[in-house]
């Protein structure tokens, strides 16, 4: 095994470990002593790849948000009807949040209490989700019902308030595969529908 196989697995286990501890006492709550011991590492291993607990958290979300957009745009068939592309992304969305909703729920309520460390990460994240919206509003499904691109505005709003209604399910404790429908259905407004 290479010396960069052998890193990739000790971040991964440490970025793993770190999700464990999220799910089991939250982000605040989670010391560096507990990605350790979820990861079956040392704190020296950590420190060998982290300067610091936040550092760690900015790579799990990074992380995190990229397996979403994959799993969004592997789900989504660019040919089919417009308004199926839309309940395709929607339920990846979904399906993705569900499995991993402490996650989830610390990228929306507790990313931002990292402050201005917290800011590139976030504003790549909107960047990035925001494109893979254009980019599949911009597919031959889309084109043949003559529609139009969503604008990165309307893709911005849109996401707002799809990660509010997240947070919110998550909260309250409601399944949230609730959020399908109503996702579903105010993108279909969005969009033209």
């Amino acid at each position: 095994m290479t010396t960069a196989v052998h890193e990739d697995l000790f971040r991964t286990r440490l970025l793993d470990g770190l999700a464990s501890s999220i799910a089991e006492r939250g982000y605040r709550d989670t010391t560096v002593a507990d990605i350790v011991r979820h990861a079956h590492t040392s704190k020296r291993t950590f420190y060998g790849r982290f300067d610091t607990k936040e550092d760690c958290f900015v790579e799990l979300l990074r992380t995190n948000n990229d397996a979403l957009i994959a799993r969004i745009h592997a789900a989504v068939d660019p040919d089919a009807e417009w308004d199926e592309q839309i309940r395709q992304a929607v339920g990846a969305y979904v399906d993705h949040i569900a499995a991993r909703p402490a996650i989830t729920l610390s990228w929306i309520r507790e990313l931002p209490g990292l402050g201005a460390q917290a800011n590139p990460l976030h504003r790549w994240a909107i960047d990035r989700l925001t494109d893979m919206l254009i980019d599949l509003t911009s597919s031959p499904g889309f084109r043949r019902a003559g529609k139009k691109p969503l604008t990165r505005p309307l893709a911005v709003l849109l996401l707002g308030g799809l990660r509010e209604l997240t947070a919110l399910f998550f909260e309250d404790g409601s399944d949230v595969r609730g959020i399908l429908e109503p996702a579903v259905v105010a993108s279909t407004a969005l969009l033209g529908g």
